[in-house]
């Protein structure tokens, strides 16, 4: 077994955030980490947090948010599977839970803390990373954030052309976002056939 493989298997037996949680209440249900990696990916794909639907088959992006990213990546169900091609690691390994709302909670603190950088070190073909909302751009880009998620994408090419790995930010492609998608049509236009290139080149 590799040392990435091992690693991943270490990360999808954590308990950390029922049974020793940092600074918040446990994890409301029994973890289970979703994410994919291979030392061969050249591609990287940061997300928040599994929702309900990808915690209970464990399959990440497994839900109609991962139907419309793959549409945005151009690519088919089995490709983006193929972990030598796609890595899929996100903020937060597990479902957080809903708040008072129904709405998602935020990524559990714990798994960046103390997975994150450990995973990466073991995913030395990476070129590009694409982090799909500001959970994501904050952790992986943070001098390029700026006060809004539209701004951040919209100035795209700073932390695309400066920085090695080359990070692309996006929109989470959850259905929440898809009124600011019509209110954005230069995302469609202007990014998309950017990130289909470079999925193109990146995985063929």
């Amino acid at each position: 077994m590799s040392s990435l493989e091992t690693l991943l298997a270490e990360v999808r037996r954590c308990r950390i955030c029922l049974e020793a949680p940092a600074r918040l209440p446990p994890l409301p249900h029994l973890p289970r980490p979703v994410l994919q990696a291979s030392a061969d990916a050249r591609l990287l794909i940061v997300g928040q947090a599994p929702g309900a639907r990808v915690h209970a088959t464990g399959l990440p992006f497994n839900d109609p948010s991962g139907d419309r990213l793959r549409i945005w990546l151009g690519v088919a169900r089995d490709e983006f599977y193929d972990a030598r091609k796609f890595a899929v690691i996100p903020m937060g390994f597990c479902f957080p839970g809903y708040d008072g709302k129904g709405s998602d909670l935020p990524p559990r603190k714990e798994c960046a803390g103390l997975w994150r950088r450990r995973l990466l070190e073991k995913l030395p073909r990476i070129e590009t990373i694409i982090c799909l909302g500001r959970h994501a751009q904050a952790w992986h880009m943070p001098q390029f954030c700026r006060a809004s998620l539209t701004e951040t994408v919209r100035n795209w090419r700073a932390p695309y052309e400066g920085l090695r790995p080359r990070v692309l930010p996006l929109p989470h492609p959850s259905w929440r976002n898809i009124a600011w998608l019509r209110r954005n049509p230069w995302f469609a236009s202007e990014i998309l056939p950017l990130l289909r290139r470079e999925v193109q080149t990146l995985t063929s």
